[in-house]
């Protein structure tokens, strides 16, 4: 039996662990194959998602999700060129307009790479843009973009260490394994697990070659 993207429970008996895609209901949650999370309801980490603002999160492939992250969506911001950040508008009595979209902090779409590990509890702020290969730590709060194979903690997360050389780095994004088949990335992971970084290297320029 070859993996399927379309299960929902990967781990036989154990509902706390669930390919996302096969999941998504709001049709503004674009997730890739084989993307998981350490629990049973991704929507719920999607949170300050309305659909009149029209933002997307889209996650790619392979992606690793612990328990508590939270991605937070462009709903939770407030108007802040005004002297109050008070959101009279949404609330019922006052009288008040919604404020014009230009007023308001919009930062877009919410992009995440594949093969990306985020930690437990991690905050995804709106409109930050993750490469893939991106390691973001237990805890941290990721407010800004952050480059392909980078390690990022904290809050808010800083780089700390690059994964790799530019070199590898650079053969990494042309490789894509995430984009092959089922049967190639099944035959490929010897060297997706090797710490032998310098025969993975060598392999890849070679694979990259043959194509």
């Amino acid at each position: 039996m070859k993996p399927n993207p379309n299960t929902i429970h990967p781990i036989h008996g154990y509902d706390k662990e669930i390919y996302i895609k096969p999941t998504i209901k709001n049709p503004n949650i674009i997730v890739g194959d084989f993307s998981y999370i350490a629990d049973s309801d991704f929507e719920s980490h999607v949170t300050h998602f309305y659909p009149w603002i029209g933002d997307k999160l889209v996650i790619g492939k392979f992606c690793q999700i612990a328990a508590g992250v939270e991605f937070i969506m462009n709903g939770a911001n407030h108007q802040m060129n005004s002297v109050s950040t008070f959101p009279f508008y949404t609330l019922e009595g006052w009288d008040a307009k919604a404020p014009n979209k230009e007023d308001m902090p919009y930062k877009g779409d919410t992009i995440i790479g594949n093969d990306v590990w985020i930690g437990q509890n991690a905050v995804i702020l709106p409109g930050v843009h993750i490469g893939d290969g991106v390691i973001i730590g237990a805890n941290s709060v990721v407010g800004s973009n952050v480059a392909p194979y980078s390690i990022v903690v904290g809050n808010p997360a800083k780089e700390i260490k690059k994964r790799f050389d530019n070199e590898l780095t650079a053969l990494m994004e042309k490789w894509q394994w995430w984009n092959k088949s089922i049967e190639e990335v099944n035959s490929l992971i010897p060297i997706l697990t090797n710490s032998d970084l310098e025969k993975v290297k060598e392999f890849i320029e070679k694979d990259l070659i043959k194509k």
